[in-house]
């Protein structure tokens, strides 16, 4: 598998992530109203965790009664996340000159976690919530680590040198 397929690979990865979690703040009411309704059925869920998701699905219901404009804030984190993805099509097109894009997204990563570890206490989330939050940031940043030591050694063989081919699906030679 050539260096340049690992890139894809990797990134594909990554974005699949970065997507998901964007187009799911869009319904999030409907997700935490299923979730709740999926661990009041789950005996073995940890009490903690059941109270947590009951007071979520509470204040965004409430919330979203009362105040829907709120939630335009979620809409345009949902949005963000898109935007965001976006900019990763350059990395996928030419790796070596789009790094600064792979790195933008490892500081990201890494602000993830004093983001969360200052305003999780502050907006009263608890801590082992507020690890959950953290773990985007580390789980996030090693296809990054990766696809820049893949990018790297792309540009030390020199191999991006050669005339662009246009991209292909996964599944497809190239």
């Amino acid at each position: 598998m050539t260096t340049r397929r690992k890139i894809r690979i990797w990134l594909v990865l990554f974005l699949t992530g970065l997507i998901a979690s964007g187009v799911t703040a869009f319904p999030l009411e409907h997700e935490v109203h299923w979730l709740r309704s999926v661990l009041d059925r789950f005996d073995a869920a940890p009490d903690a965790l059941v109270a947590w998701i009951q007071r979520v699905d509470q204040g965004i219901t409430e919330t979203n009664d009362r105040y829907p404009f709120i939630m335009y804030g979620t809409d345009w984190l949902a949005f963000a996340h898109l935007v965001i993805a976006v900019a990763f099509w350059g990395p996928l097109r030419d790796p070596v000159r789009n790094i600064w894009v792979i790195e933008f997204g490892m500081i990201a990563c890494v602000g993830v976690v004093p983001l969360a570890l200052f305003a999780g206490p502050v907006r009263g989330i608890p801590g082992w919530w507020t690890v959950i939050d953290i773990s985007f940031g580390v789980f996030g940043i090693v296809p990054l680590i990766i696809v820049r030591r893949l990018i790297k050694r792309l540009e030390a063989e020199g191999t991006h040198l050669a005339p662009e081919k246009p991209l292909q699906p996964l599944g497809g030679r190239g």
